[in-house]
C-alpha cells in the first residue's frame, strides 16, 4: 500500500513540475503545436560545447510521411525554422531559416537533411559572443538565459498553420573558439516584443500527437518531382526569429493519468 501511495505522490510531483513549465512531456519527448517532436535538449538545460544541437522527430513518431510530399497532400511540413533569442541580452540569432549561408553560418532546410531519417539533428556553431565558461560575468555579457524558438509552417488535413514553440535553455557551459564561430552581428536579427509575435494566437491549434491524441492525419502519396517544400507557403524571415517567453500548452493528458492512478489507489486501499 505504501509503495502505491509513494508512487502516486511521485507521479503527481513529476507531472506538477511538467505542468509548471507548460510542456507536454512523455518518455522524454516534448510535444509541440505541430508535427515536430523535440527529443533534445530538455527545457532548462545548460548548454555549451562546440555546437548547439537540436534533435527533432519530424514525423510525429511515424504518423507523417517524410518528404517529398505529393503536390496535393493535405498534410505536410512546409518548413521548420529555428532561432536562439534572449530578452536578457537582446540577441536574436538565426540557426536556420531554410537557406544555408556560406560556411553554414546559418543552416539550410532541415527537412532535406539526413535523408530517410525521421529525426533531424540540427548542429549549429555558437557565435563568437557566446564563447566563455560559466554564468555571465558582466552586465553586457551575451551569455545567460536563452530560448530555442522552433517555428513550424505546416498543413494539417487541408488547413495551414504557423506555430511558435520556445524551449528555455541557458548558455552557461564552456564554449571554446573553434575557428568557425560566426561573428554575432552576422546572425543577429531585430528583437520583436511578445505582443508583436503573439505566440498564443499562433499556437491556437494546440499540442498535437501526444500519447492519447486521436487526430487522424490525411495524407496522399509522394511525388518524385516534388521538392518537399510546397508550392505556396508563408515565407520565414530572419526577423521572425523571436518568440514569446510564455508557453500556451496544456498538460491535460498528464492530469488524466494522475486522476486514473489515484482512483486505482483508492480502490486498492
Amino acid at each position: 500500500m505504501k509503495l502505491l501511495l509513494h508512487s502516486a505522490l511521485f507521479l503527481s510531483s513529476l507531472i506538477a513540475e511538467t505542468t509548471a513549465l507548460d510542456f507536454t512531456i512523455f518518455n522524454g519527448q516534448i510535444f509541440t503545436p505541430g508535427f515536430a517532436i523535440l527529443d533534445a535538449p530538455q527545457p532548462g538545460t545548460p548548454l555549451g560545447g562546440d555546437t548547439i544541437e537540436v534533435a527533432l522527430d519530424v514525423t510525429a513518431n511515424g504518423k507523417l510521411q517524410l518528404p517529398p510530399y505529393g503536390d496535393d497532400s493535405p498534410s505536410r511540413i512546409n518548413n521548420i525554422t529555428i532561432f536562439l533569442y534572449s530578452y536578457d541580452t537582446g540577441r536574436n540569432f538565426t540557426i536556420t531559416n531554410g537557406t544555408a549561408s556560406t560556411n553554414d553560418v546559418t543552416l539550410g532546410d532541415i527537412m532535406q537533411s539526413e535523408s530517410g531519417s525521421t529525426v533531424k539533428h540540427v548542429k549549429w556553431t555558437w557565435p563568437t559572443c557566446l564563447i566563455g565558461d560559466g554564468k555571465p560575468d558582466s552586465a553586457d555579457s551575451d551569455r545567460g538565459a536563452y530560448n530555442i524558438s522552433i517555428r513550424q509552417n505546416f498543413r494539417l488535413n487541408g488547413e495551414d498553420h504557423y506555430t511558435i514553440f520556445d524551449v528555455p535553455i541557458s548558455v552557461t557551459n564552456k564554449i571554446e573558439f573553434t575557428g568557425g564561430n560566426p561573428p554575432c552581428d552576422s546572425v543577429n536579427n531585430p528583437l520583436l516584443t511578445p505582443e508583436e509575435v503573439d505566440a498564443e494566437s499562433a499556437n491556437s491549434v494546440g499540442v498535437l500527437f501526444a500519447p492519447g491524441d486521436a487526430t487522424v492525419i490525411q495524407q496522399s502519396g509522394t511525388s518524385d518531382d516534388d521538392d518537399g517544400i510546397g508550392a505556396s507557403k508563408p515565407e520565414a524571415n530572419p526577423g521572425d526569429g523571436l518568440g514569446s517567453g510564455t508557453h500556451a500548452i496544456d498538460s491535460t493528458l498528464a492530469s488524466c493519468w494522475i486522476y486514473l492512478f489515484s482512483v486505482i489507489c483508492l480502490f486498492i486501499l
